[in-house]
């Protein structure tokens, strides 16, 4: 009893700190006698009382708060009427006859909040309720919040109300043709459509739009009708419903008749300027095909941003490639040197890939730089070894990175090695390193005994860049071959070139004892990147070998060498390193705990689940949320 009475005290209190204590002590105890000075303190003007209260008020439940917070709803303070409205929203169910009642009420607003906590409820006892204030109550906004709430329940037995009220005022039907979309009711498929006839365009443009979403297919037969007698507007909605419902090569479906005519109206649709229902006329195309449209189609890629709008490019792609005339796109590349130009380019490559090829080299030379490296890139993919030479030639007279890119990425795949070889070295001293990375790889391709012995001679360079491409061509071509020139590399004087040594062993799925001596020793190299190459050669590997060189360089002077080491040990779930890597918790590098935090989280485990546990009160969020997502994953692991 005494309990009781302390918390009426602090209840009764005028400080805030006593109400909220007031308030947390009756939640916790369920203190029924508690709920009407609870409810009294909503109209708190401290934000923290309010809260307490809304806590406590949930916790306790039941009719009894439902009953003393029901008359709230009359109150003149919106914040007040507002948390009356969330407590009944979730408790309403524990006295559902009480808010019913309120449907009946003579205050217009207390029915509009009674409509809307039933329908928050989620019980299906809210349906014939609500679809009686739908149908009866006399004021439009009642009727709107019934219509929003059976949307709300989305329950099946509201159909049949709905379907009347789309006879209401215009206010109800926008909340009605939203119910029924979320409710797809067959029965409301020609309710729906019958509303077309006698609504307003803004009405009309919604029930077709939802007769889209519904998705069902007794629609398609009254929609096609419609396209006769309806505004363009409409029309260009009634489209985008129909391939929606359709959806895909279902459209084949449809018929010829009915076909033809619906490539008229997609191909007004595509002036729409509404983007979804553009890209709906376009997948159409792609389904369907069409004629005379080339021009149409291309003009959206006017004002397209190739990076952020790629998927509307493979859109407009996708119905190019189907209802395009190839001489239409021929014109447009040639008249062209813009997106629509490059588009179209594309598409003629899919459709006549012979055509695409003459037409490129016909007009690169003519085109601007950026025209000229789309170009390259279609004749990389689509041209033949009868056309070397036209890439021979961009290697003697271009200077673009990446047109020269393109040609040798062309010459790599589909050159004659003897004839292609010797153009290809010049650009080994570009002074563009993509062009030289290109250069390289395109010679590695080609391979010829030739350049096996002029990859040999360069491995003795005095040049460190030539010795690096040297060592990583030979790499490629044959590592037992050029045993000698690979391992004396592993002592090269220049960093990059020994780290480059070291990747290319990574490249061997069966590293030999010996080259895993040689590997371990520039654990001690004097420089970083060189160490770090040997941890992600050997760490990425499941073999147990490997181990003592990873708990080695967890030792590593370079924080970036024990972070990697760190990764692979958990990778590999080396559950040998759990206590190394508890003791590296309390390191002075934030990196190396972050990444021992991670990897615990992956080996589990009693010691390292309490050794994670402290750090979800550290100061650095960074290491709260990787210590969380650690424990979460120790614990899912200890439950399996």
């Amino acid at each position: 009893m005494s309990q009781q009475s302390d918390i009426f005290a602090l209840l009764n209190s005028d400080s805030p700190e006593a109400l909220r204590e007031g308030a947390q002590r009756a939640g916790a105890e369920k203190l029924n006698a508690a709920i009407p000075l609870l409810v009294q303190h909503i109209a708190s003007p401290n934000i923290g009382v309010q809260e307490a209260v809304d806590r406590a008020l949930r916790k306790i439940g039941g009719p009894e708060v439902v009953e003393a917070v029901i008359p709230l709803l009359r109150s003149a303070d919106a914040p007040v009427r507002n948390i009356a409205m969330d407590l009944l929203r979730v408790l309403g169910v524990c006295d559902f006859d009480s808010l019913n009642a309120l449907l009946s009420d003579e205050d217009p607003d207390i029915r509009i909040f009674a409509a809307d906590i039933l329908g928050a409820m989620g019980t299906g006892l809210s349906v014939p309720p609500l679809c009686n204030a739908l149908l009866q109550d006399p004021e439009v906004n009642v009727r709107y919040q019934a219509a929003v709430s059976l949307g709300v329940l989305a329950r099946p037995e509201a159909a049949a109300a709905l379907n009347k009220a789309l006879q209401d005022e215009e206010w109800v039907q926008f909340a009605v043709i939203e119910s029924l979309t979320k409710i797809k009711a067959e029965s409301s498929v020609q309710a729906m459509l019958q509303a077309l006839g006698h609504s307003s365009d803004l009405v009309a443009s919604m029930i077709v739009d939802a007769l889209g979403e519904m998705g069902n297919m007794k629609a398609i037969p009254l929609l096609l009708k419609r396209l006769n007698h309806s505004p363009t507007p409409l029309c260009n909605k009634i489209v985008r419903a129909v391939i929606h419902i359709m959806s895909g090569e279902s459209l084949l479906l449809l018929g010829t008749a009915d076909c033809a005519r619906l490539r008229g109206y997609m191909k007004a649709a595509l002036a729409d300027e509404d983007a979804d229902i553009q890209d709906a006329a376009l997948r159409g195309f792609a389904v369907l095909g069409g004629s005379g449209v080339t021009a149409n189609i291309l003009r959206l890629t006017e004002r397209l941003d190739p990076e952020k709008d790629a998927e509307r490019f493979q859109t407009i792609l996708a119905a190019l490639i189907k209802a395009a005339e190839g001489e239409e796109l021929e014109k447009a590349v040639r008249a062209g040197e813009d997106q629509a130009a490059q588009i179209a380019l594309t598409a003629l490559t899919y459709i006549d890939e012979q055509k695409a090829v003459a037409l490129c080299m016909d007009i690169f030379w003519d085109r601007p730089r950026d025209m000229q490296r789309h170009i390259m890139l279609e004749l990389a993919d689509h041209a033949g070894l009868e056309h070397q030479q036209f890439f021979l030639d961009i290697l003697d007279r271009h200077e673009d990175g990446k047109v020269l890119r393109g040609a040798l990425l062309f010459l790599g795949r589909n050159g004659e090695s003897r004839k292609a070889q010797e153009k290809i070295l010049d650009l080994l001293t570009h002074p563009y390193d993509d062009v030289k990375e290109a250069a390289l790889e395109a010679l590695i391709r080609l391979r010829t005994p030739e350049l096996e012995e002029f990859f040999r001679e360069l491995a003795r360079n005095p040049d460190p860049v030539q010795r690096m491409m040297a060592i990583y061509a030979l790499s490629h071509f044959d590592q037992k071959k050029f045993q000698q020139e690979l391992k004396a590399a592993l002592a090269d004087p220049s960093p990059e070139v020994r780290k480059v040594a070291v990747e290319s062993f990574g490249r061997d799925a069966n590293i030999s004892d010996e080259r895993l001596a040689l590997l371990e020793n520039l654990m001690a190299d004097d420089n970083q990147e060189v160490r770090m190459a040997v941890v992600d050669t050997l760490g990425g590997q499941a073999d147990p070998r490997f181990i003592a060189c990873l708990f080695r360089g967890l030792e590593d002077p370079a924080p970036w060498v024990q972070a990697r080491c760190i990764e692979r040990l958990g990778e590999q779930r080396v559950l040998a390193a759990r206590e190394r890597l508890i003791g590296l918790l309390g390191d002075e590098s934030h990196l190396v705990v972050l990444k021992a935090v991670e990897a615990l989280g992956k080996l589990g485990g009693e010691t390292a689940f309490r050794s994670i546990l402290p750090f979800l009160e550290h100061s650095d969020p960074d290491l709260q949320e990787a210590a969380e997502h650690a424990l979460e994953s120790i614990r899912q692991q200890t439950g399996e």
